[in-house]
C-alpha cells in the first residue's frame, strides 16, 4: 500500500536524488576521522538518519548538514567503542587471552607526523575546525551549519587555530605551508 501513495514515492525520489550527492564527500569525510570499517557504519547511520529526518534536511545545504549528523554518528560509534573496550578490559582481567594482534590505532599511520602531532596539540573542537576547512574544504557558514555556530564565530574561531597551529608546526621545527619554499628568493 505504500507504494501507492504519492506523497512515500515523492519522499523516496527526493532521497534517490540527495543520497549520490553526500555518499562520497560523507566517505571522504568519515575515513579521515575514523578506521574504514568504522566509516562504513558511520556512513550507513548518516544516510538512515538522512532518511528519517529528510524534511529536515536543507535543500540548499545538505552536505554541510549531513556532515553535522556524521559528526554525531561518529561520536556515538566512538562512545560505544569505548565502553566495548572497557567491557573487554573487564573480560581479559578475568579471562586473560593467550596472544592479541595490534588493532588499527597501534598501527603507525603514513602520514606526516609532525602534522598529526600539531593537529594532537589542538583541542578536539580545534582540530574539527580545521579539518572542515582544510580537508572538507566547508566555507566558514558551511562550518557553522556542521558545528551550529554562527559564520562570525567560525571565522573568528578558525583565524585562531591557523594562527596557534602555525605556532605550534614552527616550534616543532616544521614551516606550515609555503614559509619552506625559498623558490625564486636568495637567502
Amino acid at each position: 500500500m505504500a507504494d501507492d501513495d504519492p506523497r512515500a514515492a515523492e519522499r523516496r525520489a527526493r532521497f534517490e536524488a540527495l543520497a549520490p550527492g553526500l555518499i562520497e564527500p560523507l566517505r571522504r569525510f568519515l575515513a579521515r576521522r575514523t578506521d574504514h570499517a568504522t566509516a562504513d557504519d558511520v556512513l550507513a547511520e548518516t544516510l538512515l538518519v538522512c532518511w528519517r529526518r529528510l524534511d529536515d534536511v536543507p535543500q540548499d545545504a545538505a552536505l554541510p548538514w549531513a556532515y553535522g549528523v556524521a559528526r554525531h554518528c561518529l561520536a556515538n560509534a566512538e562512545r560505544s567503542a569505548r565502553r566495548q573496550v572497557r567491557v573487554a578490559g573487564r573480560v581479559a582481567t578475568l579471562d586473560r587471552p593467550a596472544q592479541t594482534q595490534p588493532g588499527p590505532d597501534e598501527i603507525v599511520g603514513s602520514g606526516d607526523q609532525r602534522l598529526e602531532q600539531a593537529l594532537a596539540g589542538l583541542t578536539a573542537t580545534e582540530g574539527e575546525l580545521i579539518r572542515l576547512w582544510a580537508w572538507e574544504q566547508l566555507t566558514p557558514a558551511e562550518i557553522a551549519a556542521v558545528l551550529d555556530l554562527t559564520p562570525n564565530a567560525v571565522s573568528i574561531r578558525l583565524h585562531r587555530v591557523r594562527e596557534k597551529l602555525r605556532g605550534i608546526l614552527r616550534k616543532s621545527g616544521a614551516a606550515p605551508g609555503h614559509e619552506e619554499a625559498t623558490e625564486g628568493r636568495t637567502p
